[in-house]
């Protein structure tokens, strides 16, 4: 009887794992996302963007990014979906920190392709999950 219980349970377990796969992939630790930051101003090319990116775990370490330039990882969801890296960033006088990847937010809202891009502009941080559509997230103050 104790066998037929375990074998049950790890059969259940199987299923319901298969069918959070299936039916809510951006619910399912594992999955690969690709974080970009991108100095998205268009008039600093004396002065370049300076960020530093960290995790409780990773630190990115720190880049000055000129006028287009990039900086981008890659992430794996962790085991117990905690993800978190947080960005640094400078310009001029102007400092501010702000959340680049945290679950569970952008599980959801990066879903579809799995990519989670920032523009970093004069007027604030935007958001896209395609870097065709972009929606201002935040300001700098």
């Amino acid at each position: 009887m104790k066998v037929l219980t375990k074998i049950f349970l790890i059969v259940s377990l199987a299923i319901g794992m298969i069918f959070i796969s299936i039916y809510q992939p951006e619910y399912f630790c594992g999955l690969e996302y690709d974080v970009r930051v991108i100095n998205g101003f268009t008039n600093n090319s004396s002065l370049p963007l300076v960020i530093w990116c960290s995790s409780d775990s990773d630190d990115l370490g720190g880049r000055a990014l000129q006028e287009g330039d990039d900086f981008s990882w890659r992430l794996q969801i962790n085991f117990w979906c905690s993800n978190h890296f947080w960005c640094t960033m400078k310009w001029d006088a102007m400092r501010r920190k702000f959340d680049a990847f945290k679950v569970p937010r952008d599980l959801q809202r990066c879903s579809l392709f799995r990519k989670c891009s920032w523009s970093v502009r004069e007027d604030g941080f935007y958001f896209s999950d395609d870097e065709v559509n972009w929606k201002k997230d935040f300001s700098w103050l």
